[in-house]
């Protein structure tokens, strides 16, 4: 054993608006004993992502809530430290859903943590946290098979410098797609336009984004992938053509709102259109997983699709750092670094 304790970020009460300090409690148990069957995970780096904030909140969902009193749920990737099962040697990288802890230990084939071992020969470990993991394949089956974009049409994508919007964007240029991202700030867009390849980005910021939309979507929007919602959303859809497909991905600017939930007021440009408008889980694409990691890792290895992690050190900072998901303070894949290999 390397270590007598664990060290966890336990959710201490339901959060209104933005998580507090106070919304968390540090717990430091004692690690038991391996049984049969089981094995101990250092966790290196922990996920940071968006749906965490929906994951705090006593709704019904598509997942259950955090109880109170529980480690927060949060997706990692790290090194088996010690190991019962024969599933996984110690050396082994894993990832999976192991919570915001210095360690994680359970059976092997536990169907919460959904433990799979990666390569980091086939990419750094972070990356296995983004393109090449939940985000990754959120991007990639959300735009194939519910987006369904055909070389030529308009893809726009919000959130583009975002871990999901980042992958939309690369995967709908491959597919031969003009792409337009929509981003907050100068620094967001340029990434997206000079590193990633798309065609245009919006700034939200500096002006309507119904203007930006109407200057670079000439001809319409036939794919919009929302990572966003609200007005934006609402935005896109004045501008959506014939049979266009919206992915309801996320919607971040409504995650932490002390109201009810915008809903589009537009909506009726789907009728209109006879467009359609799609909610997504990674999830449901999960036994297809190892097809979009090929994919994008080829790509990668090509050198036609880049990968960025925003990491961030320091175990304790995760009550500062999981907000600036929120705050927009990240570029690219925002990732907690907990300890080194």
């Amino acid at each position: 054993m390397t270590q007598a304790t664990n060290d966890q970020f336990l959710l201490a009460a339901r959060p209104v608006g933005m998580p507090k300090d106070s919304d968390w409690q540090r717990a430091t148990p004692a690690l038991a004993e391996l049984a049969d069957g089981e094995v101990r995970v250092k966790i290196l780096y922990i996920s940071l992502d968006p749906a965490m904030r929906g994951w705090m909140n006593d709704a019904r969902s598509y997942v259950r809530p955090v109880a109170i009193g529980e480690v927060m749920r949060a997706g990692g990737v790290g090194v088996v430290v010690e190991s019962k099962s024969p599933k996984f040697a110690v050396g082994a990288h894993v990832m999976g859903v192991m919570g915001v802890q210095r360690y994680w230990q359970g059976p092997a084939e536990d169907k919460g943590a959904m433990l799979a071992q990666v390569d980091p020969a086939i990419a750094p470990l972070p990356a296995w946290l983004n393109a090449l993991g939940m985000p990754g394949m959120t991007a990639y089956f959300g735009l194939i098979e519910v987006g369904q974009p055909k070389a030529g049409e308009t893809v726009v994508v919000s959130g583009a410098a975002g871990a999901v919007g980042m992958t939309v964007g690369q995967v709908a240029k491959h597919l031969g797609c003009r792409v337009v991202g929509i981003a907050g700030g100068e620094d967001k867009c340029r990434f997206v336009v000079e590193e990633l390849g798309f065609d245009a980005c919006i700034d939200y910021k500096a002006g309507p984004v119904h203007a930006g939309l109407k200057q670079h979507c000439p001809q319409g929007v036939d794919v919009y992938f929302d990572n966003v919602g609200g007005e934006i959303l609402d935005a896109v859809l004045t501008r959506i053509n014939m049979k266009a497909r919206i992915v309801i991905c996320g919607a971040i600017s409504q995650y932490n709102a002390t109201e009810a939930v915008k809903g589009p007021a537009n909506y009726l440009a789907l009728l209109v259109n006879r467009a359609r408008m799609e909610g997504m889980l990674v999830t449901d694409y999960a036994a297809r997983y190892p097809e979009g990691v090929a994919t994008l890792a080829r790509w990668m290895k090509e050198g036609s699709f880049k990968n960025r992690e925003h990491i961030v050190e320091g175990f304790e900072t995760f009550p500062s750092t999981l907000n600036m998901l929120f705050k927009g303070e990240n570029l690219g894949k925002l990732v907690l670094k907990v300890a080194d290999a």
